[in-house]
This record gives structure tokens, sequence and C-alpha cells, in this order.
């Protein structure tokens, strides 16, 4: 059954959760240490959903990347390495940062017509830290201009990191815990010197699983409660801070599960709930949430060169799918 549920291992000649699992159940260290099945899964959980026995293939891949000295393919280990060097995966100065953020300021006090508009950056005792992916910082501006401008209609007490701010993590494909919490502690470090109530995670998967799994397996400091954007959005629209107009958004649409929200955080119903709100033609897939596969592990594969194309073949497979059966 873990087989059937490997989005992969029709496509990946022996890419086969069950036979990778036997391989270390009857001892056979060699032949798993130099399987293949280590770096082609994505460690997306979907064959954990399927396995009777409950076994989390997902722990099992990324602890044997991690822990067994196992070259990283690809330049993983680069980013990494820039991470923990400047803070963030994008590797942006900290001038850069703050001249992104005051640019963005600007568009906004033009586009609201609020000449003393002001982004919260290293705002002490706001309610939430808003925790970013550095590409929304290095390519994507325009991404979080509109995440800031609904933050303001709902008038919501904010800030930004100022030391730190990149919720991004790819120590957690790596399995190197060392890397992974020195890139992921700082940013709750931030959040603690900042005296926020909570922190609320951009709408990464990778970002918010990341910062959920720093704080529930390697922090020793105040725990804080952690929250997707999405069930921030999901509640602000039900409780009517935020008022929406569906009939903006008139063409049919579905929502994407990202697996580390959804079926590994458990993240459920909010994107779904919002995208019902905000469109007058929404319908759920016909996968449901706890099976669904990602369109393509970005995060994972796209630092490997040479899995690309196996990630590129599945999303073809995903999108006609898509397209002759539609969402419904």
């Amino acid at each position: 059954m873990c087989t059937a549920g490997c989005v992969y291992s029709d496509i990946i000649p022996d890419n086969d959760p069950r036979k990778f699992l036997r391989k270390l159940v009857l001892g056979m260290r060699e032949e798993a240490l130099k399987d293949p099945f280590i770096w082609n899964c994505n460690v997306c959980e979907r064959c954990t959903v399927e396995c009777p026995m409950g076994i989390n293939f997902g722990l099992i891949t990324r602890g044997m990347r991690g822990q067994f000295g196992i070259p990283t393919p690809g330049f993983i280990d680069k980013v990494v390495n820039e991470h923990i060097h400047s803070g963030n995966q994008m590797d942006v100065p900290a001038d850069e940062y703050m001249e992104t953020i005051e640019w963005i300021e600007e568009e906004l006090q033009e586009e609201l017509g609020d000449p003393n508009y002001k982004v919260n950056v290293g705002k002490v005792g706001a309610e939430f830290i808003f925790g970013l992916n550095a590409r929304e910082i290095k390519y994507y501006s325009h991404e979080l201009q509109e995440i800031l401008k609904v933050f303001y209609y709902a008038k919501a007490d904010y800030t930004l990191g100022l030391h730190r701010w990149d919720c991004t993590n790819l120590g957690l494909f790596s399995g190197k815990n060392d890397d992974f919490i020195e890139i992921q502690r700082p940013f709750l470090e931030e959040a603690v010197r900042l005296g926020v109530k909570k922190i609320v995670v951009t709408e990464c998967g990778h970002a918010y699983k990341s910062t959920r799994l720093m704080a529930e397996k390697f922090w020793d400091g105040p725990q804080l409660p952690i929250i997707s954007v999405l069930e921030v959005y999901d509640e602000w629209i039900k409780n009517g801070t935020l008022k929406v107009d569906p009939t903006k958004n008139p063409e049919p649409c579905t929502v994407h599960d990202p697996c580390n929200l959804v079926r590994k955080s458990g993240v459920l119903e909010a994107n779904r709930n919002v995208m019902k709100a905000i469109c007058s033609d929404f319908a759920k897939c016909i996968l449901t949430a706890s099976i669904t596969t990602a369109v393509v592990p970005a995060a994972a594969v796209w630092p490997c060169r040479s899995l690309r194309q196996s990630a590129w073949l599945k999303l073809k497979e995903k999108l006609n799918r898509l397209m002759v059966q539609g969402p419904r």
C-alpha cells in the first residue's frame, strides 16, 4: 500500500518505499545507504498515510540523509551554509532587506493613500511576528506587499523580524539537524526578544513546517503558538475583520495542498475556507487533503538538478488530471 501511495514509484525504477524498508529490516546497511531512494523520495509522507503499520517514511528518509554521512546532492549544502552565514536562504544582506522594506512601504503609502503608513520592523510587544520566505524579499516583494496590505486593512498588530526574518530551512530536507537548528533557532530567539505573543508564518509550507519542527523538537525556550497566515486569514474573514467580495474572482478555481502544511502539520481547511470565501466558483479537488500530492516539491528537488526531470513528469501528470477531470 505504501508503494501505491508513493508518487514517484511509477516513474523511477525501483523507487519503492517497501523495498527500501525491507533492506533496513534485514540489516542490509551498505545496500540501504547506497539506495537512490534516499534522495528520490521527496519526503511528502503520502506513503505514511497508506502504511497499515503507521511507519513514518519521512522521518526514516530524513534520518538516513543526515545521520550517516551520505553526500548531499545538488547545491543544498551551499544554500544551507549561506543561510547560516547571512541569516536567510537567499543570502540577502541586512541593508538590502531594509531597502526592500522601505520600497514596499513607499509603494503602499501611495497605493493606500496613507502617507503615514509604516511597515513594522523590530516592533517590541506586537501581537505576532510574521515569518517570511526569503524569496518574498529577494524576488517576490510584490507578494509581501499584498500580504502587508491585508494586514493594513485588518489593522493587525504585527512586526517583521529585524535581525532574523526568514523561516525557510533546507536543513529540513538535508536531514542534518545541527544545520537545521543553527538556521532556525535565531528566528525563535528573535520572536522572544521582541516579546510577541505568537508566530505567524507565511504561506510557504516548508517554512511553516520548519518553524513547527524547531519549536516542538529542538527549542528549549518559551513556547509560542505557531500559526499559518492562512489560518489567520480564515479567522479574520469569519469574524468580519476582513470584508471580501468573491465576485472579484469569478473564474473556476481549486486549491493546492502543500504536503508540509496540510498532511504533515494538519492545517486542513484554512486554505479551502479562504478560497471559498474569495472565489465565486470554487471547487475542492477530488483527492482529499490527506492523500493529495504537491505539484512539485520545489524546496526539496530544485537544488538537485538530477531530480528535476522526475519532478516535472509528476507535475505534468497532475496538471493533465486536473485538465481532464476538473477539480470536482
